[in-house]
């Protein structure tokens, strides 16, 4: 607990010393999907999220059963696709009182070393080490592409393990959303440019909802970086090739439809006549939605607008208990 502490006081000064500006600058040149900003909104959410102790305490009293008194070794295998996306894991292996054996990806290692060679500095003999793939484990925690996890499932099928896959985000709004809610919605539609599974790309809208107001608003954002503008392009040409009707936002584009975008910078608005019915269609997609941004609709994982990006301790992804498969294993 300490440790983790500890680790928040000294995230409270990244971005402002030498040392955590050349990180950020590297980690931006590591992977040009990356910006300063995102780098910062990442660190800001684990700061204040997961490593307040006071959250971290009220979070632990739910698991009397840890730390464990027989520590394992598990295995994360980190994705890549936003800032220190892998953190949550890391967290949850260590303060169960397991030893974490940590496969950063390629492209967000500067990041996560940052924060390994704080956390040893802190406590030289916390059980934290990196993990090539070829050390035995006990369990894994992996998180990747479809694609990647049918092969997470056949190489570790002999062991206790969780594995994550290829998920999305939904907003619903009531209409009654003003400027200062939309821009909210704006934040979490294109934070870390729309890669995160917590990014809101789909969006369900009143019958009679009038889309101006929502296309002014997020219009009125910053482009994410020069990697979605260059996707934005590809995906309007070929909406335009194909005929395909679209509100253009300048960067982004909305296209109404009840399927699901199939580009960062395109976001699908489908309409509804009763909430029920958006109820129903979310638990019919439920292993394919991470959250569900709405100040009005009924989820389990529910945020608030502006919220989808700084989830709690308790917010687990995909809706499964990690502290609890941990406490299992």
């Amino acid at each position: 607990m300490n440790t983790f502490e500890t680790l928040g006081d000294r995230l409270f000064a990244f971005g402002r010393d030498a040392v955590s500006e050349w990180v950020i600058a590297e980690a931006c040149r590591e992977n040009k999907w990356f910006t300063p900003a995102d780098i910062l909104r990442a660190v800001d959410a684990i700061r204040n999220e997961m490593l307040d102790v006071e959250k971290l305490r009220g979070w632990l009293a739910h698991y009397p059963a840890l730390p464990a008194t027989d520590a394992r070794s598990v295995g994360v295998i980190m994705a890549g696709n936003i800032p220190l996306v892998g953190f949550f894991d890391l967290l949850c292996v260590l303060v169960s009182g397991h030893r974490c054996l940590l496969k950063p990806s390629s492209k967000d290692r500067v990041l996560m070393n940052y924060i390994v060679a704080q956390l040893r500095q802190i406590e030289p003999g916390i059980p934290l080490f990196f993990y090539t793939g070829s050390e035995p484990i006990d369990a894994v925690i992996a998180t990747g592409s479809d694609n990647t996890n049918r092969y997470f499932r056949s190489h570790y099928r002999e062991i206790p393990a969780l594995f994550r896959g290829s998920r999305a985000s939904v907003a619903v709004l009531s209409g009654q959303e003003d400027k200062v809610a939309l821009e909210s919605l704006a934040e979490d539609i294109f934070s870390y440019s729309g890669l995160g599974c917590r990014n809101v790309s789909r969006l369900w809208v009143p019958r009679q909802y009038d889309l101006s107001m929502l296309l002014e608003c997020l219009s009125q954002s910053a482009v994410p970086n020069r990697r979605y503008l260059n996707n934005y392009l590809q995906r309007r040409a070929l909406l335009s090739l194909g005929g395909v009707s679209y509100l253009d936002g300048g960067f982004f584009l909305l296209r109404e439809g009840d399927d699901w975008p199939v580009s960062v910078s395109e976001i699908v608005v489908s309409r509804y006549d009763r909430l029920e019915e958006v109820e129903e269609w979310l638990w019919g997609q439920e292993c394919r939605i991470q959250c569900v941004v709405s100040d009005r609709i009924v989820h389990p994982r529910k945020v608030s607008l502006g919220r989808s990006q700084y989830p709690s301790l308790e917010d687990y992804p995909d809706g499964v208990d990690v502290l609890a498969f941990l406490s299992e294993i």
